[in-house]
């Protein structure tokens, strides 16, 4: 049986829960001479994963609630998709990535459908920004202005996909880099979309994918989208999901970010440079009178005026942080007075073409953003303790954020209403198998949540290493420290190493340290970093080098999936707390505080093991798979928290002992490299 975990334990001598209405069914489906293991070549029936998809069942025929962590193996895809596609109605499956969507979207849901003969229908939908624009494909070949040879051999190959596309995502379109900065001028936004106006609205592919989503069973969407859309009510999932009978998020331990990244408000003065673009275009295309060139170039400076009120470089600062002497306000008012400028001049002439009154939209709805980021040079914010104000300042733009503190309030206003199933799965929900964390976050407090532990022997197949001797993490050459102690053990690996970094700066100190180490002791293993090529190139090249060493940050922590030899060793530098200067945290720590709660114990520290769980989970994808997992943070032994670390992670053998490590890797330990 699962273990029950949730915002309350429940006692040792909870009754079982009564037989579902759907379990003799799913018992067929799941077990052997059921109809998914010949459709799947690799699939077992596993115990976890019928338990799993009994509990969903349960839940979309009481229209209930169920928060569910499976661990790695369990098989959570086919435990939530097999209820879902048979008894879930119109269902919105809400995934972490595109490429999981894509996924769902490929493989996994034509799999089950072919195997379960169900007559579902099924769509995928993504932001406009994935689609090519026909309107602004157009203006773009007219208007010629691309300056590299890179940029008009990608347009040349859209050009081309335009032509043979149905769908019109450019996921299709291998041939285009999906960083490829051409994508940005054939693609629109909310604000330079003409909606119904557009001369091809009848042939948009935006249009298509929201009518295909209408009429479907399943869609799939991803969790940027569905926030994005219940905050903006611009991405088409608003109009589904007053149908929607059953919700399942995916990941669903990303949402807490994602949704404060939604609720919140931003406004960047790179919209402002975009407004500006457009207006000189389409004014001096319709309006010949005004002096276009004037009315935009003041707006242009203004916004660069307010990026230029802090330094070169990245920088985060709540409101209080800046000084009130800053000339950030002063810049701040300037570009107001001279957005309102540029609104006049448009008011005058928006009636002479509809691009140029949705360019006068643009701008009202722009100052509006400045307007509600109510700032003054006290530092105080209007809404008290809601709501942290703060700035974000990039290379060439200045970013303004409204973030909310707390999303649990919006979201249980969201979740009222109709009555639905909402699921909400994920490999790391818990704490100690606690849920209390993700449940406050999400307002989900009170509801049921189950756990299913992972079908694989850790305790055989893995190893927890801690290296002994290692500096404090903050002190100066602990990157060189954690290279040092961790080579030893790559060699011994024959390569096949995940290096996950905490910081882009320790990802570039640990590549730079690993060409020279391997080039001066003659290791022949091929390297890969991030930011040096996209996240799916490297992982292939990984995949089949068979003995490479990927060094990456973030993006590699979670969603990735490296089965067999290829990953033996896992390192991760330091604990992922978040940085302390991280305004919003700041303000959410400082809140908890006042409540009289532990900042550090309520938030950062399950944060932070949430995050570790997605990283140590890259060892072990399959039940073949062995490695070490080495945590080279002395304060998963030194601090007291240290203990609940390592409980909440996989029951790995553990040791402090290197010979011991060594050993794990030689071949009569089982393991022939």
């Amino acid at each position: 049986m699962p273990g029950a975990a949730g915002a309350d334990l429940p006692a040792d001598d909870t009754p079982l829960a009564p037989p579902g209405k759907y379990d003799a069914e799913l018992e067929r489906l799941f077990g052997f001479g059921g109809p998914l293991a010949p459709a799947v070549g690799t699939f077992k029936p596993r115990v976890a994963q019928t338990e799993m998809a009994k509990a969903i069942a349960t839940a979309i025929d009481g229209q209930k609630v169920l928060m569910a962590e499976a661990g790695t193996g369990t098989g959570k895809t086919f435990a939530y998709l097999v209820p879902a596609l048979l008894w879930g109605g119109k269902t919105i499956v809400s995934t972490g990535t595109k490429n999981l969507q894509d996924q769902l979207f490929l493989r996994d849901i034509p799999t089950i459908r072919k195997a379960l003969k169900a007559p579902v229908s099924v769509a995928l939908l993504k932001g406009r920004s994935n689609y090519v624009c026909h309107y602004h494909l157009e203006r773009t070949l007219q208007n010629g202005r691309l300056t590299s040879r890179d940029d008009v051999g990608h347009l040349r190959e859209i050009s081309r996909f335009i032509k043979m596309t149905t769908s019109g995502d450019k996921a299709e379109l291998a041939k285009v880099p999906e960083t490829a900065s051409v994508w940005n001028l054939v693609t629109s936004t909310r604000d330079s979309c003409m909606g119904a106006e557009c001369q091809y609205y009848q042939d948009c592919f935006v249009m298509k994918a929201r009518r295909e989503a209408q009429q479907a069973d399943v869609v799939v969407v991803n969790h940027h989208l569905f926030f994005a859309d219940v905050a903006l009510k611009d991405t088409g999932v608003a109009e589904l999901l007053p149908s929607a009978n059953t919700i399942i998020f995916d990941e669903a331990h990303q949402l807490p970010d994602t949704a404060t990244l939604f609720f919140g408000t931003s406004v960047s003065t790179s919209q402002v440079l975009e407004l500006c673009r457009d207006v000189l275009a389409e004014g001096l295309a319709h309006a010949r009178g005004p002096d276009w060139a004037k009315a935009v170039t003041v707006v242009e400076k203004a916004a660069r005026d307010l990026r230029l009120t802090f330094p070169e470089g990245s920088t985060r600062m709540s409101l209080p942080q800046v000084p009130p002497a800053s000339s950030f306000f002063p810049a701040l008012q300037s570009l107001k007075d001279e957005l309102d400028g540029l609104i006049d001049v448009l008011e005058e002439q928006a009636q002479r073409a509809e691009t140029l009154e949705a360019c006068r939209v643009r701008a009202v709805e722009l100052k509006a953003a400045y307007d509600a980021w109510k700032a003054d040079a006290k530092g105080k914010v209007v809404e008290g303790d809601q709501a942290v104000l703060w700035v974000e300042a990039f290379n060439s733009s200045l970013q303004l954020h409204k973030t909310p503190l707390s999303i649990a309030p919006i979201f249980s206003n969201q979740r009222e209403g109709t009555p639905r199933t909402w699921i909400f799965t994920s490999a790391t929900l818990a704490v100690k198998n606690d849920f209390k964390h993700f449940a406050d976050q999400m307002g989900l407090t009170g509801e049921p949540a189950l756990t299913w532990p992972s079908p694989f022997n850790y305790a055989e197949q893995g190893v927890l290493y801690v290296p002994t001797g290692m500096p404090e993490p903050n002190s100066m050459g602990y990157t060189d420290a954690v290279v040092d102690a961790a080579l030893p053990v790559i060699e011994a690996a024959g390569g096949r190493t995940f290096f996950l970094c905490t910081t882009i700066r320790a990802v570039n100190r640990v590549a730079e340290r690993l060409r020279t180490e391997f080039a001066d002791r003659g290791l022949d293993y091929p390297l890969f970093v991030q930011g040096e090529r996209g996240r799916t190139e490297l992982l292939d090249s990984f995949r089949n080098a068979g003995n490479a060493v990927l060094v990456g940050s973030q993006s590699f922590w979670e969603g990735v999936d490296v089965r067999g030899e290829a990953l033996s060793l896992v390192i991760i530098d330091k604990l992922p707390f978040a940085p302390p200067d991280d305004p919003v945290l700041a303000a959410r720590i400082e809140v908890m505080e006042k409540q009289g709660m532990n900042g550090f114990m309520h938030h950062q520290l399950p944060e932070a093991i949430i995050t570790l769980k997605q990283g140590a989970g890259r060892l072990i994808r399959d039940v073949d798979d062995r490695g070490v997992l080495m945590i080279c943070d002395p304060r998963l032994i030194s601090k007291p928290y240290g203990r609940r670390i390592w409980q909440s992670l996989p029951p790995f053998k553990r040791t402090r002992v290197q010979e011991e490590v060594l050993a794990f890797f030689k071949p009569e330990s089982g393991n022939p490299q």
